[in-house]
């Protein structure tokens, strides 16, 4: 029987034992940094000061029994279960289906339960109702802004391995959402006009 030398095992058994071993994982893209609900809501919250203190400011005549819903909405975000606030302002939509400050209410709701493409349909579906100037009016537009920011901040997010179609079609909705998030300031932007000067 031939014996094979030494070196010849050692070689093979390296070789066999390299075919054997597993590739490490792929690094990870890093995380994205998107802007968190509270962030968002903060900035809707900024976004309707800043007027004129001459500013119109129309407050309808609203249905008691929605005041109390709006005031148990609120109370329900301020102690921290907007599932009870999102149930109040549903329940004052059943009522008054149209009314833009709810609807609003119902979007900053939506925002800081993390359903952001709610909070988006109703902010959206409230400019169309509303006043075009105004604090409301801002709260609507920051509400459509902040959606589409942070819709832009996860589709930029690093591609694992990308080829040059995945890059091309995230290049085109970024430019898309660039043009949406573009649209939403400049609506903003025309919802603040000088007050009337009475002196």
């Amino acid at each position: 029987m031939k014996l094979f030398p030494r070196a010849a095992v050692l070689a093979i058994t390296t070789i066999l034992l390299a075919s054997c071993a597993i590739a490490p994982p792929e690094p990870e893209p890093p995380a994205v940094a998107a802007r968190t609900p509270a962030q968002m809501l903060a900035a809707v919250h900024k976004a309707a000061q800043g007027g004129d203190d001459r500013e119109l400011n129309v407050q309808p005549l609203r249905d008691p029994e929605v005041e109390d819903l709006r005031a148990t909405a609120g109370k329900a975000m301020s102690g921290g279960n907007p599932a009870a606030a999102a149930a109040a302002l549903d329940q004052a939509l059943g009522i008054v289906a149209d009314d833009p400050a709810v609807l609003q209410e119902r979007a900053e709701v939506a925002l800081a339960q993390g359903e952001f493409d709610r909070a988006e349909q109703f902010a959206t579906r409230a400019t169309g109702l509303g006043s075009a100037v105004g604090p409301l009016c801002r709260r609507h537009w920051e509400t459509v802004r902040q959606v589409r920011e942070r819709r832009r901040e996860l589709a930029a997010a690093p591609l694992k391995r990308p080829n040059q179609a995945q890059l091309d079609e995230q290049a085109a909705k970024l430019a898309a959402l660039d043009r949406a998030i573009a649209e939403a300031g400049q609506q903003f932007d025309t919802c603040t006009v000088p007050g009337i000067n009475r002196m």
